[in-house]
């Protein structure tokens, strides 16, 4: 026992190392947290400030003339503003459902399912995690000319859906958290694949899919097409926020409101599933 404690007792952190640690996660996240508080300050700046030289990082006198300006940036449009917001409401929840959905039971599958054409599609899964999407545009852009989607919402949709993050992330919480024994009883009881995978697996892996929710919203929030789209009609409210992002110094307070009015629904997000967001990421790599 008393070598138990001795050795406890080593690998046990000094205060001194406890405070170091705390003092390195607070930089952390004050570093973090700086282009955040930025964007929020310098949508307030009136233009003298915005111009000023050298520049100040706070708001000395703060207005809300950049945030009142955005309908008369936005009254021109060809399409109305409505229609934008529209198009990145259904966007966005279509991916988020969508792809929350096509991952956990791709996930459900290559956990239950052992031989070596699951091993083989989890290993292209791993693979497919080395490519970005810009690596993949050209390709893309040419199958998608084939099927005939390019300039629908399709074009949004179906590249989301196939999530190798999500795959990922949702399989090895599953692999991690849910008892093989729970499954055995069920199917015992009569229970069919599909029921397990509703009734029982989708409850026990809640914080896996809401942290993929996290990521899926954030991602689909900003989704703009790209080269697959080119109705003004179907474009996306990042899409014309962009304009006047790019509309020069003179409009760099309006374009940080748009920045700031873009992060609400995500940072929302985060704030609802940030339980599940961490207790996902410190067991979905740990395995019994």
């Amino acid at each position: 026992m008393k070598k138990q404690t001795a050795r406890y007792k080593r690998f046990t952190r000094s205060r001194f190392g406890n405070a170091v640690y705390s003092l390195i996660l607070v930089l952390a996240g004050l570093f973090t947290v700086i282009p955040l508080v930025y964007s929020v300050v310098t949508s307030f700046k009136p233009l003298d400030e915005l111009l000023a030289f050298p520049p100040k990082f706070f708001v000395v006198r703060p207005t809300f003339k950049n945030y009142i300006a955005l309908p008369e940036l936005l009254s021109n449009l060809e399409v109305p503003l409505s229609r934008y917001v529209m198009n990145t409401l259904f966007v966005t929840t279509s991916i988020t459902v969508l792809q929350v959905l096509v991952s956990s039971m791709a996930a459900f599958v290559t956990c239950q399912v052992k031989n070596r054409w699951t091993k083989l599609f989890f290993l292209l899964v791993q693979f497919a995690l080395l490519y970005n999407g810009t690596t993949l545009a050209v390709p893309q852009y040419l199958i998608f000319a084939k099927i005939g989607i390019i300039d629908t919402y399709w074009a949004y949709i179906l590249p989301a859906l196939a999530s190798t993050m999500g795959v990922f992330l949702v399989k090895q919480f599953m692999e991690s958290n849910v008892p093989e024994v729970l499954i055995e009883a069920a199917r015992i009881d009569g229970a069919g694949a599909g029921r397990i995978f509703w009734r029982l697996v989708m409850p026990l892996s809640k914080p896996a899919w809401l942290t993929l929710t996290l990521f899926s919203f954030q991602t689909a929030w900003a989704a703009t097409g790209g080269n697959l789209i080119f109705s003004e009609s179907l474009k996306t409210l990042p899409s014309v926020m962009g304009s006047v992002v790019s509309s020069g110094l003179a409009r760099s307070g309006s374009a940080m409101a748009v920045t700031v009015l873009m992060m609400i629904p995500p940072v929302l997000i985060y704030m609802a599933t940030q339980s599940n967001v961490l207790e996902t990421m410190s067991s979905a790599g740990i395995k019994d």
